[in-house]
């Protein structure tokens, strides 16, 4: 319940449309009444409209009362009008409470989106793409089930309810105490199953998290899946967790179609005994025939609003599983914000220090009291065999991670003390892993800047040496390159990448393996790309070619967490260490493949 309130908390701002629709609920509910009411009048003018006038109610002004000729045609146009409102009544309801339902999911798409892209980068570690692509998809589109069509259910079915059950009373409250006296009965059923629809929609919700996960894994692995043929095992996974959704929906299904011959048979049996008594209340002259016309009109149609209240009880249920899923993401608070009183970062004149950090993932302990100073403008290239802390490292300066122990300081000022968007705005990354968007060449580019103009765009590109590519493409600057940039080649794909950081123009700069994946012409392509990018920057190079990094000012050499030398190439082979173990492995690996191939 408590969602539930938090949902309609998303309601506040739209009260004066539902409002609106309230009210053309209520006034749906009172025509609906009145037509049930005007059954037994109705029936009573076909064989004896000179009586028909005396079964209105007392209440009715005299204003209202007319002459018997008259009612010929005035119970007609009484019932033509009392459907005219009501049809303009439903209408109402129908639309404005549609727009605020609508318009609520909106805000809890927005919400949740914004709130996912503000949350840290392990907590993308931690969750699977297609499990939150998953809430904001299918979970949302349950919420909305639950927010809009079962809000304006109840409501609208609870007034009608109301208005046709004081009608019967009004008519005939012996014929109303027998016909209503066995529904509370069924409350206790619907309650259990409503119980029950949820502990199934949840584990649904999650089995629909692990399909979704599951197709975005295959279809971005494709090329891996058909390269070791396993489309049939990936085919035989997907149709496992398929029928497990599908168990989870038949539970559903047997559990709600419970629910609607259930309420028949309670409806049936009040009924039934609502026709004995009036028989006897009839004989006795104390119900008239009319009377009892309106009263089983009523309770005839109590039964598809109860009917209806039933049945959005799985919807309601699925919704608030959902819901629970939902605010559970938005519950979870950035390991990583801005501290109280956070200023601008101002443009980085001296450099960058680690002073004793060090860092773990979960309990794993990745750097061990690293100390490092890089001053401003120098080029610092780490080394070490994977697993070393290489990346980690740098990831602490964009702040993506926080130092569990120690700082970094920027110009000797904590990092902390600066926004994270001044400070990564300060900062240009290309990595191994190219990440690019399904959308033309003009735009990926300008994702590093969308502020500058088409010109600057132009001289990114030439400087990043992608320039002449991109105008042989189908529609030069203007072409879709395909999700990931799949229509290009990875060393085009990576001179996009360095044209970005170019266009940002960032003072510190950051490569992780940026050539790592390309073959040695796309490298040399690159490898020139970089200098220009690097020209004038503070920049980290994680490196796995040890020949690539020979100009770097200084070589940081990591083991197990922990820096074991530094210095200049030529500096760190004389001393024979680590650098000159590495270098030495990778060298002789690749005389050997060469070897191989000529």
């Amino acid at each position: 319940m408590n969602n539930y309130l938090r949902l309609l908390q998303f309601v506040k701002p739209y009260w004066i449309r539902l409002s609106g629709s309230m009210v053309c609920m209520v006034i749906l509910s009172l025509t609906t009444g009145m037509v049930a009411y005007l059954i037994g009048p109705a029936v009573k003018f076909l064989f004896d409209p000179r009586e028909v006038l005396v079964t209105l109610p007392k209440w009715v002004p005299g204003l209202f009362r007319f002459e018997k000729d008259q009612v010929y045609y005035l119970l007609p146009l009484a019932i033509v009008l009392v459907y005219l409102v009501k049809g303009l009544s439903y209408y109402g309801q129908s639309y404005l409470m549609g727009w605020v339902g609508q318009k609520i999911i909106d805000d809890l798409r927005n919400k949740l989106y914004q709130h996912i892209q503000s949350l840290s980068l392990s907590f993308f570690a931690k969750n699977p793409t297609g499990s939150l692509i998953s809430r904001i998809t299918y979970d949302i589109t349950l919420i909305q089930g639950a927010v809009s069509r079962a809000v304006t259910a109840v409501l609208r079915d609870s007034f009608t309810i109301v208005v046709l059950i004081g009608l019967a009373f009004y008519l005939a409250w012996k014929l109303a105490i027998i016909a209503f006296v066995v529904f509370p009965l069924a409350v206790i059923p619907i309650v259990k199953f409503g119980r029950k629809l949820r502990r199934i929609s949840t584990q649904r919700q999650k089995i629909m998290g692990g399909i979704t996960s599951m197709i975005h894994e295959t279809f971005s692995g494709a090329r891996i899946v058909k390269a070791f043929g396993r489309e049939q095992y990936e085919s035989k996974r997907f149709s496992e967790r398929a029928f497990q959704f599908f168990r989870e929906m038949i539970r559903a299904i047997r559990v709600q179609s419970i629910s609607a011959p259930l309420m028949e048979f309670f409806g049936a049996a009040g009924l039934a005994g609502a026709i004995l008594f009036a028989s006897y209340l009839i004989s006795k002259g104390e119900l008239k025939p009319e009377e009892f016309l309106s009263f089983f009109a009523a309770l005839i149609w109590l039964y598809e609003p109860i009917k209806r209240l039933s049945g959005v009880n799985e919807t309601i249920q699925a919704g608030l599983a959902a819901a629970t899923r939902v605010f559970n993401i938005l519950d979870q608070q950035p390991e990583i914000k801005d501290a109280p009183g956070a200023r601008t970062l101002p443009p980085v004149s001296r450099g960058i220090e680690f002073s004793n950090v060090s860092f773990k993932y979960d309990d794993t302990l990745v750097l061990k009291k690293v100390n490092l100073k890089i001053i401003a403008g120098e080029m610092i290239a780490l080394v070490g065999i994977s697993g070393a802390g290489k990346t980690s490292l740098v990831n602490l300066v964009p702040r993506f991670y926080e130092a569990n122990e120690g700082t970094v300081l920027l110009d000797g000022k904590d990092i902390r003390e600066f926004t994270i968007k001044s400070l990564r705005a300060q900062i240009g990354i290309v990595t191994q892993q190219v990440i690019l968007f399904n959308d033309t060449v003009r735009n990926n580019i300008a994702y590093g800047d969308i502020s500058k103009s088409e010109e600057d765009i132009f001289k990114a590109a030439k400087a990043a040496n992608a320039h002449d590519f991109i105008i042989k493409l189908p529609e030069g600057y203007d072409t879709v390159i395909g999700e990931g940039g799949g229509r290009l080649s990875g060393g085009e794909r990576q001179r996009l990448a360095i044209a970005r950081a170019l266009l940002k123009d960032a003072p510190i700069l950051i490569l992780d393996e940026a050539t790592s994946s390309l073959d040695a012409q796309s490298e040399g392509e690159v490898q020139k790309a970089l200098e220009t990018l690097m020209q004038g920057r503070t920049t980290f190079v994680i490196a796995h070619r040890l020949s690539t990094i020979k100009k770097a000012d200084r070589i940081i050499v990591i083991a197990n967490g922990e820096v074991l030398e530094e210095g200049k190439h030529q500096e760190l082979l004389k001393r024979k260490g680590e650098y000159y173990r590495l270098y030495e492995k990778q060298f002789t690996a690749d005389m050997t493949e060469e070897a191989l191939v000529n």
